[in-house]
């Protein structure tokens, strides 16, 4: 299913670029050999750029100094930044499912912010645009939260999929089930649209490797 996007994004969002990849035909399996050896690979390629460097120089570093910018402005500390120091001081990373994890890998890769949704949980047209404040949407902790005015979020016909500031939904969370997927990709002002490609190109990479006949069904930045 190829999502109807809408872009309702205007000057108050500064320039943030959003990218939306759609993949279908998938399988969610809870692991995957081949993606358990890319990962093992991305945290001795991780190691090895960052563990010797201190935080302050991690922040620095493009596109993470990005993000972190973005966040500091509402408050905020940008997790990525948290998930690749801990990842370069020799912990492993998190594993959920091969969708998932294919996110995360990409996240810690490039530093740049991804959401994962099931395409068949979504209603409606897909919808970016900039947050009021006033809107409220179930996290996956399962908590209601409100989004921050001025942050970017993406929605469709029913309520809010996720938001830079805040993250995703539970309502149309990836699960053991799902067999289309969207990832949503944030990209503030000082990310270009190459780099967003790039991104995506990983994602989709990694999804191969436990979904080699799966769909591509969109790519594009917004």
């Amino acid at each position: 299913m190829r999502p109807e996007i809408k872009n309702e994004l205007d000057e108050r969002a500064n320039g943030c670029r959003i990218g939306l990849l759609a993949v279908t035909n998938v399988t969610n399996p809870k692991t995957s050999e081949a993606l358990e050896k890319a990962k093992s690979l991305l945290e001795e390629e991780l190691r090895g750029k960052y563990a010797q460097i201190e935080r302050q120089e991690l922040r620095s570093l493009h596109p993470m100094s990005v993000y972190v910018s973005y966040y500091k402005k509402f408050g905020y500390t940008y997790h990525v930044l948290q998930q690749v120091e801990s990842v370069a001081k020799g912990k492993k990373s998190m594993s959920v499912s091969g969708l998932v994890n294919s996110m995360f890998m990409a996240e810690m890769k490039n530093m740049i912010l991804t959401a994962g949704h099931d395409l068949a949980k979504i209603s409606g047209a897909v919808s970016l645009k900039v947050a009021t404040g006033q809107e409220s949407y179930v996290c996956m902790n399962g908590r209601e939260t409100k989004t921050i005015q001025g942050d970017i979020m993406i929605t469709d016909d029913e309520s809010v999929l996720s938001s830079i500031l805040r993250g995703p939904d539970g309502r149309t969370s990836i699960d053991e089930e799902t067999e289309q997927v969207l990832y949503t990709i944030y990209a503030p002002t000082g990310i270009d649209e190459k780099e967003i490609i790039s991104h995506m190109d990983d994602i989709e990479s990694y999804v191969r490797l436990f979904s080699p006949g799966s769909n591509l069904e969109l790519k594009t930045v917004i």
